[in-house]
């Protein structure tokens, strides 16, 4: 019967490597050989785990998109052109007996491309020559209609002091 136990601190030395007796530092990593746990092994040059990646995050995930000023907003609206609607018609709208009914809420209509139904479009905005299109063809874009807030200008009145003044000399 053993009386003392070794510490598990002196079995796990490795002397002086670092890995515990695992071998070489590098095939201690997690994910293989793939640089590491995680997302290493992930950047813009390396190819062990861009398919994963992409299928995850998508294809915008890597590169640069775009030049931004540290004050400036991306414009990020949706948008859609007539021409684009009028191929997908059935993937974006009903067909009715007033025409083609199509829900586009979150987007804004842009006048670019052919119209040859009648169609009755809601939409978020709409560019001026989308609007005179839909018209044309016999059709019509709903748009929401937005509250103008009224600002009330009040008239200054006299300065309290001026008052107090004013109210001692009538006496």
């Amino acid at each position: 019967m053993k009386i003392k136990k070794r510490k598990k601190v002196s079995r796990m030395h490795g002397r002086k490597m670092g890995t515990h007796g695992g071998g070489a530092r590098k095939k201690r990593k997690k994910s293989g050989h793939h640089g590491g746990g995680g997302m290493s092994g992930s950047g813009k040059r390396s190819d062990q785990k861009k398919t994963l990646v992409l299928k995850l995050y998508g294809h915008n995930y890597f590169g640069k998109q775009g030049i931004t000023s540290r004050g400036t907003k991306r414009d990020v609206r949706k948008r859609i052109n007539l021409g684009d609607i009028q191929k997908n018609i059935s993937k974006y709208g009903k067909k009715t007996s007033k025409g083609y009914e199509i829900n586009l809420k979150s987007y804004k209509i842009l006048g670019s491309g052919e119209i040859k139904n009648k169609l009755i479009i809601k939409a978020k905005e709409a560019s001026k020559s989308a609007i005179e299109k839909v018209k044309k063809a016999g059709g019509e874009i709903i748009l929401p209609v937005f509250k103008k807030k009224e600002t009330i200008v009040k008239k200054p009145d006299q300065d309290p002091k001026e008052k107090k003044g004013s109210e001692k000399n009538k006496k």
